[in-house]
């Protein structure tokens, strides 16, 4: 008898998308059948993404009132609100495997979304914003910065983006970087002193990120001057790619192998070396924890790059428990309202950002606000013309939720949430808080 639910840790399958098989759309539409009539009887997921509402509105408005009443091709109405943030998977359904149900609704979006890409359906617009690594290369010119960056707040610009890449006029958009991280940050740390723990290895590999390098190159600037403080010698990766995460969401997936092939054969030579690898954006730190790992689960440099990949504040947290981490914090942070984004909720890791601002709290005043709930952003799910609205409307108990205290600090380990959060308090009214990553916080702390 097939059991109710599931009381087992989800254990997940490789994703098998370089066989021929994986792009017969009548097989995937056929599995989608299956999956969504399955999320239909159960409905736990109605509260995350825009995609379960989504189809349980297409469900009851058909003519049978189930999923055979849905027309197959309203199926990418629900595709196309899927994000990949994990969550239904890793939180919510009860019939993941090892559930002899084998339900892995993300997966199966991916699949969808991988069908629809190689047939030609996704638009230059999102194919362009996806390429983080193309557009960034503006950032740092002088000049073109400026330029680019005063453009961008001009609503002739905006309507044009609109236009032109469906970006939404009123969406938040990150200015360019007018030094990029990679350029201004030395290349090595001070510290030359390996103290290896228990849990955690005593020097330090930095991936830069695309956001942090070409956008907001002071989160990365923050996390040298912690590790510099706690005497860990550190290193800028010698050479990077974009993890692949903006081409994995739109489906891309030889996008993706190409930034694998640019990226892991460089990390692992920093793994073998014994270093930790640390990444300060969840969605990057996801991809080569979790993502290429089920892509290319033959691969040893990728089990080496995902077993040497740390969050920031895991590491922190572990060197803590290793009794190497200073606690010598001096500067009060007051009112803090902390968001837990979804890429890093979905790493298997607990709230290490949450226990590290405690543990500033036991030295100096800290009053923690911490909330768990998708803020709606979403990568660039947040700043389309047609999904911007949904992503504001999605993200509205956690507006309501981080400006309740008053805070004097607003905070996610997702930069492009914490701007969402941001601007969704802004337009409800409420007193505007200063926006800052949890490592500069942590920096502040330190009075560094």
């Amino acid at each position: 008898m097939t059991r109710e639910g599931n009381l087992e840790a989800p254990t997940r399958h490789p994703v098998d998308w370089k066989n021929p098989s994986f792009y017969d759309e009548g097989a995937c539409l056929h599995e989608m059948e299956r999956v969504f009539d399955i999320c239909h009887g159960c409905r736990r997921c109605v509260s995350l993404c825009q995609s379960f509402p989504t189809l349980f509105d297409l469900v009851d408005n058909s003519s049978t009132g189930e999923v055979d009443g849905v027309a197959k091709a309203d199926y990418a109405k629900v595709v196309d609100q899927c994000y990949l943030c994990d969550l239904c998977y890793m939180t919510k359904c009860p019939y993941v495997p090892p559930h002899p149900w084998n339900l892995d609704f993300p997966h199966t979006m991916l699949r969808a979304k991988a069908i629809k890409f190689k047939r030609g359906g996704v638009g230059a617009g999102e194919r362009f914003l996806a390429s983080t690594d193309v557009h960034g290369q503006f950032a740092g010119i002088p000049v073109v910065v400026q330029v680019a960056n005063a453009l961008n707040r001009t609503k002739p610009m905006r309507r044009l983006l609109d236009t032109a890449l469906q970006v939404h006029p009123e969406a938040w958009l990150p200015d360019l970087a007018a030094s990029r991280f990679r350029w201004s940050a030395k290349k090595h740390g001070a510290a030359t002193q390996v103290t290896n723990g228990e849990r955690t290895p005593g020097k330090v590999a930095i991936f830069s990120t695309c956001y942090v390098n070409y956008n907001e190159p002071g989160i990365g600037h923050d996390l040298l001057k912690v590790l510099a403080h706690n005497d860990i010698p550190y290193e800028i990766v010698d050479k990077e790619s974009c993890c692949g995460m903006p081409k994995l969401e739109l489906g891309d997936l030889d996008a993706v192998a190409r930034h694998k092939e640019a990226n892991v054969p460089v990390l692992a030579r920093y793994a073998k070396d014994g270093f930790a690898i640390l990444s300060a954006i969840p969605s990057c730190t996801l991809m080569f924890k979790q993502e290429l790992p089920l892509l290319f689960p033959g691969d040893a440099d990728v089990i080496r790059v995902q077993q040497a990949m740390f969050d920031p504040f895991e590491y922190l947290v572990a060197r803590h428990k290793d009794g190497l981490l200073k606690t010598d914090f001096k500067q009060p942070l007051g009112k803090v309202s902390y968001h837990v984004p979804c890429h890093g909720r979905v790493q298997k890791i607990g709230r290490k950002t949450e226990e590290l601002l405690k543990l500033i709290g036991q030295a100096v005043t800290v009053q923690l606000n911490t909330v768990e709930r998708c803020s709606g952003h979403a990568g660039t799910y947040g700043v389309k013309t047609p999904t911007h609205p949904v992503a504001m409307k999605i993200g509205r108990p956690v507006f309501k939720a981080m400006a309740a205290n008053g805070p004097d600090y607003i905070s996610s380990d997702c930069a492009l949430a914490g701007h969402h959060i941001a601007q969704g308090i802004a337009q409800q009214g409420a007193p505007a808080a200063t926006l800052a990553h949890p490592l500069s916080l942590v920096r502040i702390a330190y009075g560094l």
